[in-house]
């Protein structure tokens, strides 16, 4: 691959069935036994109460659900720059930033929350603020920081006290500094003791000995008597008053409110609409925990990687997750017809005219050399069992059957046993909406003009299916208005007697499925005879039926 790859999901289509979620699952065990890369199972909706029942009694849980696949922050190179403690100097910050070549950085709390942004400018603004000398105390500067920031040495005092009253003043001689001194004021002095002993009695907070010059020895036993802090730097004067205001902390300059950030999860597109109305070049990104956890800039959109994926069960764009234009497909296995999804570049597509995905899988493990465990099939057993119908779809074959056996054996389960089970806990309409129970299985179609969607349920008696007819017959209008489709079709089918009664709705529904299925349809409803498939028995006819009303 021309890029590197972090990770591979394996998805099946929207609205989930059973073979949806059972062959991503496997699929991804057998590719991480025998791939190079991390392969993880996703789901692009709701399971299904019998896909529910299938993970449970195999000990599953869900896979992570997945929308889009368009990339997203966690695609780019996010700058892992460890956020700041507030309490570092404005001067330590700009030093920081000059080193690892980034102007803005993230100010966090002990739990790594984001509490703030200090950018370049804010320092740059601070700096320029030369009138205003009352900043260190304005913002509780910590001594610590003074010392830090002058490259000084704290020869009496406390390095953890905070500066919190006065300001930062020059002293130059007694004469001059007579009447100006207040309580509290931090005083830059040179090595000359009747400067710096009038400093002291006139209350000076803290002295700070310019150039390591010597402190007077009685200077300094009046300083401990007054509580005054006495610093040395190296500095001279001029350099020391140009850099003792950035000793303040970053909290006293970071922004606080409305900082743009954005999350792991947010797409990329969403957040080069949000940079392009931005003044900023650098934004954090939290966690999916909402930690923070970096640094992204405007220039790091460009080179946003591509996710990988690997899409079973289907192979029609309207089926799949959001995006699939800007990810990387890898592979395709499916059992369906060929449907509308292009490629950026070859890639393994296996496509079997087999009654379940599930089926091709089980022969993939075989031509792998690599075992079945039997949790694993359990899924797959699952999966051909709701595909066919318990082997009573016209779209089964001696493959599926064969597999099922097999995997029944590796499972310890009784097919027939199973299969009852199985479908009944999918037919429980207990708690359910109608919208629940349309979405269930439900899949868009189309091909050049012609749009519309069938959903299917399966039941084992005929008081479940009429009680599920009931609840989603009234609903139909406004599924294919969600849907955005001229024409919705629900399948009901009764497993034990192979029949569907198929409820419908849209503009000339009713002659549609006359003609299709050459039955007396009217009043939104039609009984289907020997229909149980819709991928064989129900998709070819409707979508021939449809084209043909379109040349008509």
């Amino acid at each position: 691959m021309p890029e590197a790859i972090r990770k591979v999901n394996i998805i099946g289509h929207q609205h989930p069935d059973t073979d949806s979620i059972c062959s991503a699952i496997a699929y991804a065990y057998l590719k991480n036994q025998t791939g190079e890369h991390i392969y993880e199972a996703r789901r692009a909706g709701t399971v299904s109460r019998e896909t529910a029942f299938v993970l449970k009694h195999f000990g599953f849980e869900e896979p992570q659900l997945i929308t889009t696949v368009t990339p997203q922050i966690k695609d780019l190179e996010i700058q892992r720059q460890p956020g700041i403690d507030c309490e570092m100097s404005l001067y330590e910050a700009w030093s920081l930033m000059r080193d690892i070549k980034l102007d803005t950085l993230a100010v966090t709390d002990e739990e790594n929350d984001l509490i703030g942004l200090i950018a370049i400018k804010d320092i740059a603004n601070a700096n320029m603020d030369i009138f205003s000398t009352e900043v260190l105390s304005a913002s509780a500067t910590k001594y610590a920081n003074v010392v830090e920031t002058l490259k000084g040495t704290m020869v009496l005092g406390d390095p953890e006290a905070r500066i919190d009253r006065g300001h930062v003043r020059v002293g130059t001689s007694p004469e001059m500094m007579d009447g100006s001194i207040e309580p509290g004021d931090l005083l830059l002095v040179t090595n000359r003791p009747e400067t710096q002993r009038f400093a002291v009695e006139n209350g000076a907070g803290c002295l700070v000995i310019c150039c390591d010059a010597d402190v007077d020895a009685d200077v300094l036993e009046l300083a401990r008597k007054r509580d005054c802090t006495v610093i040395t730097t190296p500095h001279d004067t001029y350099a020391t008053a140009r850099l003792i205001s950035m000793a303040m902390p970053v909290r006293a300059r970071m922004l606080t409110e409305g900082i743009l950030k954005f999350s792991v999860n947010t797409s990329v597109d969403d957040a080069r609409k949000v940079m392009a109305s931005s003044r900023h070049r650098y934004f954090p990104v939290l966690d999916e925990d909402g930690h923070y956890c970096g640094i992204v800039g405007g220039m790091g959109m460009l080179n946003a990687k591509k996710k990988h994926v690997i899409l079973v069960d289907h192979n029609e764009q309207s089926q799949a997750v959001d995006g699939l234009d800007q990810a990387e497909i890898m592979e395709i296995i499916d059992h369906h017809r060929i449907g509308s999804i292009e490629t950026s570049g070859p890639v393994w597509f296996r496509n079997e005219p087999v009654g379940c995905t599930s089926t091709i899988i089980f022969d993939i493990f075989g031509e792998k050399g690599v075992q079945i465990p039997p949790r694993i099939a359990g899924l797959m057993l699952s999966a051909i069992l709701s595909d066919t119908l318990a082997f009573r779809s016209p779209t089964c074959t001696e493959k599926d059957r064969h597999a099922a056996t097999e995997l029944a054996r590796i499972c310890g389960e009784d097919i027939d046993a199973y299969a009852d089970a199985m479908f009944d806990a999918g037919s429980d309409l207990t708690g359910r909406t109608a919208e629940e129970v349309f979405h269930s299985d439900f899949k868009v179609f189309s091909r050049g003009n012609v749009h519309f969607g069938v959903g299917q349920g399966s039941y084992m008696t005929e008081a479940s299916r009429k009680a599920a007819e009931a609840l989603v017959g009234p609903y139909l209008k406004d599924g294919a208005a969600e849907e955005e489709l001229p024409m919705v079709l629900f399948m009901f089918t009764d497993v034990k007697t192979q029949t569907t009664e198929m409820l419908y709705y849209g503009e000339g529904a009713d002659e549609v499925v006359s003609r299709a299925f050459g039955v007396d349809a009217h009043d939104g409803q039609a009984t289907l005879p020997g229909v149980v498939s819709r991928k064989k028995q129900v998709i070819p006819p409707l979508m021939a039926t449809m084209q043909e009303a379109q040349e008509e």
